[in-house]
């Protein structure tokens, strides 16, 4: 049978360990010289007294005493657990004191593991998917053409190409991300043209063979915004990369800039529209984490390869993780990232602050 909480720890109301071990040895001192004054009014032998006074005084002092080490040894237990892999186990920390306070910490703690592991578990499972299915197609691609089944006319080595491009995106995406999650990607905020900036990134698009319509709008036209420029490159160049996927043959692809709303000098409001399926209200906010993909949903976290016929660059689908490193980027610059509504297509609205800060710190 459980016994209440204030029967297994009678001292966690009290916030200081101090306090705690005083009330201690006082209730044992006072267990001690009651038992000892009613035994000599009894006239109880002084010897039977004082094992009667030392074994309650030890069972007052136990018992106390096992409430305020309770922590510890969960505590104990739930470290030896984490030693084995598991990172369930937690603390009952209702205790006010300095021990109720590191067992807060430790649960805490424990909560960090479990999510890093998690998400560990969660990087080899997904990435080794990823692996997988383009070296698993350029493998079988190659043993075909090896073993003369196929000729390797331009076609085939289009596909391949396309494979190896795939296995590029990813080492690439994975190793921007590691950076990101390390911390060590500096921010080198400056003041910029928002218009020569956007124009060189869809320059850079445009060179991909997009079978796209880019266009961009800058409001006012001579807009300078503060941000560093690399890692805002890369936000912009994921942004384009998920709309062209997303967009139909011949679809528009819409860049805007514009000064946020009530914001100071140097903020900017960047937003890619495409024209593609859109993402459904539920998934907007999960299309920013990693790995996840459009391909089996509809919007631009990714994309399938038979979502759009006619084109080599939807034939790979993404990686799943140019919106994740987006986001981070976006952060480090202390601003916001969202999927907007939006009449048709997907709009995802990008917001950085006129004192660009790291948001690292």
């Amino acid at each position: 049978m459980l016994r209440p909480a204030w029967m297994a720890r009678p001292l966690d109301p009290l916030r200081s360990i101090k306090i705690k071990l005083g009330v201690l040895v006082v209730t044992s001192v006072f267990v001690s010289t009651l038992l000892m004054i009613l035994g000599l009014r009894a006239e109880v032998q002084f010897r039977y007294t004082f094992v009667v006074t030392s074994l309650a005084s030890l069972a007052v002092t136990l018992l106390l005493a096992h409430g305020m080490t309770s922590p510890l040894r969960e505590m104990t237990a739930a470290a030896r657990a984490m030693a084995r892999g598991d990172y369930s186990r937690r603390v009952r920390a209702t205790s006010r004191d300095e021990v109720g306070q590191l067992a807060s910490a430790f649960n805490r703690m424990a909560s960090d593991l479990e999510q890093v592991d998690r998400h560990r578990r969660e990087l080899v499972a997904n990435v080794s998917h990823e692996l997988r299915t383009p070296i698993a197609g350029l493998q079988a691609l190659l043993e075909n053409m090896v073993d003369g089944v196929w000729e390797p006319d331009k076609e085939r080595l289009e596909q391949a190409l396309t494979q190896t491009e795939r296995l590029g995106r990813l080492v690439a995406d994975l190793l921007d991300l590691s950076r990101l999650d390390a911390g060590v990607v500096p921010l080198h905020a400056r003041e910029f043209a928002v218009r020569p900036f956007l124009e060189s990134v869809l320059r850079e698009a445009e060179s991909l063979g997009h079978d796209v319509v880019f266009v961009v709008d800058v409001e006012p036209a001579a807009l300078t915004a503060v941000a560093d420029t690399e890692r805002l490159h890369q936000v912009v160049t994921n942004l384009l990369a998920n709309a062209c996927r997303h967009s139909p043959p011949g679809g528009r692809v819409s860049l805007h800039a514009h000064r946020a709303h009530d914001a100071a000098s140097g903020s900017l409001r960047l937003e890619v529209q495409d024209q593609g399926p859109g993402i459904p209200r539920e998934e907007r906010t999960r299309v920013f984490e990693r790995f996840i993909r459009g391909g089996d949903r509809s919007g631009p976290g990714g994309g399938a390869a038979s979502g759009y016929p006619g084109g080599r660059r939807r034939e790979g689908g993404g990686t799943g993780l140019g919106l994740a490193i987006a986001r981070w980027a976006v952060d480090l610059h202390g601003g916001e990232i969202a999927v907007a509504e939006s009449a048709y297509g997907c709009r995802i609205r990008v917001v950085l602050p006129g004192d660009t800060r790291d948001a690292r710190s």
